[in-house]
């Protein structure tokens, strides 16, 4: 593949389309390109905001905000052990410890406070007698 140069708006438009779910020659065609080189710009996007295992995602599930952290990658989809301290706890009974969320459904990328990267080291003591 060609290196290509997306511009923000195109990249806009192309992340936009592919969270509806339209098909490469739609996007193509509201790019106003050729099939060939449409794929190659859906492609490189698809590369750059495709998640990885691990993330922190906030997503929409039946109307309501939803955390998870991405266990497993899928084509299009991402398995999703949910974090249940930040989400409905009345949706346990229907999807319990894990769920499949879309890409096209993920709202945004979480990043999680850990203490343990702020906590200060003690100082050392002064050994001098």
């Amino acid at each position: 593949m060609a290196d290509v140069k997306i511009t923000d708006e195109t990249q806009e438009l192309v992340e936009t389309e592919l969270r509806k779910g339209a098909s490469n020659s739609r996007i193509a065609n509201l790019l106003d390109l050729p099939y060939k080189e449409a794929v190659e710009i859906i492609d490189a996007i698809k590369e750059k905001i495709r998640p990885e295992v691990g993330e922190n995602i906030a997503f929409t599930f039946r109307g309501e905000h939803m955390e998870g952290t991405i266990e497993k990658l899928l084509t299009n989809s991402a398995i999703v052990v949910v974090d249940w301290d930040n989400s409905p706890k009345h949706l346990y009974d229907l999807m319990e410890e894990k769920t499949v969320v879309n890409f096209k459904d993920i709202d945004a990328f979480l990043k999680k406070f850990d203490i343990t990267e702020h906590m200060m080291e003690e100082p050392e003591e002064d050994t001098e007698e």
